[in-house]
């Protein structure tokens, strides 16, 4: 599900995974799809099959961690309706102490680069004119129901992904007097290369495309938070509402989450 009004778009992290999901749900005749990606091969297939929708697509290899380039892309993009800050990391304790390069690596892709898509989407904004929607702009941070649960086997993802999490959702506070709204987008676990890799039970998972439509649906709905499945959004609060001590007991038992590489 996509609104009509959406006529410019820009993802990062599209080369796979949601992000893929995600610019195959927004390609249609009159879309333009601003694309970034780390792997060419795959983002090149991704353009490709956006175009066979009738998309206008403007693929782009880039690093969400370089400010420079990031600021210049969406620069120059032209009109954005949405941004989607979708790039994203992850990496656990492999059931010891978190590398600390490996906790900077996520940091600075999952909050750096989420701001370095976001600002400058942001500050392009406030300068349109307000679009058939009303607004002048929507930035999306793709954040997750790992925001709600300090998990020890992931401290630095769940950190990240909290942070991203409040600051959209309190910054659209005085964005949207802008005419500029913000969402969070908090997923469950989706069928990816990156979940691939974890050795624990994950419920409700869902297939990117599923993940891709109840996150659009979302945003056109205007939701500030866009959280699904509700089930495991549910038991996240539950887990996540219990004394630390008590909810690292329980996650104790379950596998830790592979180290990054």
């Amino acid at each position: 599900m996509r609104s009509d009004s959406w006529q410019g778009v820009l993802i990062t992290g599209a080369s796979s995974g949601l992000g893929r999901a995600l610019a195959e749900a927004c390609a249609a005749p009159g879309v333009t799809l601003h694309l970034s990606g780390r792997d060419a091969g795959r983002l090149e297939d991704v353009a490709a099959a956006c175009t066979a929708k009738g998309a206008a697509v403007r693929p782009v290899v880039l690093d969400v961690t370089d400010a420079a380039a990031m600021a210049g892309w969406i620069g120059g993009a032209g009109r954005l309706d949405l941004v989607i800050a979708n790039a994203g990391i992850s990496g656990g304790t492999g059931d010891a102490t978190e590398p600390p390069a490996q906790a900077a690596r996520v940091f600075a892709t999952n909050i750096t680069g989420v701001l370095n898509t976001a600002l400058p989407a942001l500050e392009k904004m406030a300068g349109q004119e307000a679009g058939p929607d009303g607004l002048r702009g929507r930035v999306a941070v793709v954040a997750s129901l790992a925001a709600f649960v300090a998990a020890p086997g992931a401290p630095a993802y769940c950190a990240s992904k909290s942070a991203v999490q409040r600051w959209a959702e309190a910054t659209d506070g005085s964005q949207r007097k802008l005419g500029i709204r913000l969402h969070a987008i908090c997923p469950g676990y989706i069928r990816t290369p990156m979940t691939s890799k974890n050795p624990f039970p994950m419920p409700w998972l869902m297939t990117p495309e599923q993940a891709a439509a109840r996150t659009l649906a979302g945003i056109a709905a205007g939701k500030v938070r866009v959280v699904y499945p509700r089930r495991l959004y549910a038991l996240a609060r539950i887990i996540g509402a219990l004394p630390p001590a008590w909810r690292n007991r329980l996650m104790s038992q379950v596998p830790a989450k592979p180290r990054e590489g």
